[in-house]
């Protein structure tokens, strides 16, 4: 359960949106790497005495390699302005936990929006970009972008990875590069907060005004090297949810000839899963051209069954690798850059390019 810590901060370190690092000293002299939400628990200042959930850190797991600050007791922060109503939202997250927040819905009867979504029921046919890696979603933007880079794309953050927005720090990066981000589910803290996929991806087409619009989970996704014990998994039903809206599912393949692990060469087993087994209604499986030749005829075989159901589309990669090498924030997964996992990154980029395509 929760592994309990309280220090003193001695240093603010690197801050993006809606996240500050800090330096804390324990009472026995122990330093821990801290992660701090404002909005969540106030602005942390050194000499401020925190409370912290350290299980993530203690455990040694790289995504959650962080102590979460739970509290600064002794400098608790104002409560918002209308608490008490629900003129400022009564949609809560994190449900049931310590630290429920409780937002603005985009549809909710306080929301500007809510005539608007109260009568939207249809994507009109917006391509919706699937990827079950967080990891994904810059090589997925830097592919729409590489031939349509006014093409406003919105980004839609599930629940089976980090739930709030602000532990991203590509999110943080991508500010001003996204038409916004909508946080769906029990996740939080984007531009817009909705309650389920399916009122994302309106908000994502009706309020954004998207012309794409991207969905994966945050960062720290959950998997027991099982078949069905994957967040990512997920994805399928995200395809179900696009279509039943009158949208346009492209799925992001996870591609590698890289990773160490025999399951996730070529074709993922997770993509196999999501898209084979999750999926009911078709999606465009991308599949980027130049792979190595091994690979290709792996990941040709690999889908070969899955074309009953779905489209499998090539796409050309020109220019993929210069604009995933141009890409405004650092490409990553599971540790490897673009060099070293390449087809990784050029299918997102091609799933991306596919989608922008669509649109046009």
């Amino acid at each position: 359960m929760v592994r309990w810590r309280t220090g003193t901060v001695t240093a603010l370190r690197r801050r993006w949106h809606g996240a500050i690092e800090l330096d804390v000293v324990l009472p026995d002299g122990a330093t821990m790497r801290a992660l701090a939400y404002p909005e969540l628990v106030g602005e942390p200042a050194p000499g401020d005495r925190v409370l912290l959930n350290a299980g993530a850190l203690l455990m040694g797991l790289g995504t959650g390699g962080y102590a979460l600050v739970v509290a600064l007791p002794d400098r608790l922060p104002e409560d918002p302005p209308q608490a008490a109503t629900r003129d400022a939202g009564h949609l809560v997250k994190a449900r049931y936990t310590p630290l429920q927040p409780i937002l603005l819905g985009v549809d909710e009867e306080a929301s500007p929006h809510h005539a608007l979504l109260a009568e939207a029921d249809d994507l009109g046919g917006m391509p919706v970009v699937t990827a079950d890696l967080h990891s994904a979603l810059p090589a997925i933007l830097a592919g729409v972008h590489a031939d349509a880079p006014a093409c406003r794309v919105a980004y839609l953050l599930t629940d089976g990875g980090a739930l709030p927005a602000w532990f991203s720090r590509t999110l943080g990066g991508l500010r001003g590069h996204l038409a916004g981000t909508v946080s769906v589910g029990q996740a939080f803290g984007g531009d817009l907060e909705a309650s389920t996929l399916h009122t994302g991806l309106l908000a994502a087409r009706h309020v954004l005004h998207a012309d794409v619009a991207v969905v994966a989970q945050g960062p720290g996704n959950l998997g027991t090297g099982t078949r069905w014990g994957y967040s990512g998994v997920a994805v399928g039903e995200a395809v179900n949810a696009v279509a039943v809206l009158g949208g346009r599912p492209v799925g992001s393949l996870r591609i590698s000839d890289a990773d160490p692990r025999p399951r996730h060469r070529g074709v993922s087993h997770h993509s196999l899963t999501a898209y084979g087994r999750v999926a009911l209604a078709p999606a465009d499986l991308v599949v980027p051209d130049g792979l190595p030749p091994a690979l290709a005829a792996e990941v040709d075989a690999a889908l070969a069954p899955l074309a009953a159901r779905h489209r499998i589309v090539p796409v050309d990669s020109d220019r993929l690798d210069a604009a995933l090498r141009a890409s405004v924030v650092p490409l990553s997964t599971m540790g490897r850059g673009l060099d070293a996992d390449h087809a990784y990154f050029l299918a997102a980029a091609a799933a991306g390019r596919h989608a922008a395509r669509l649109a046009s």
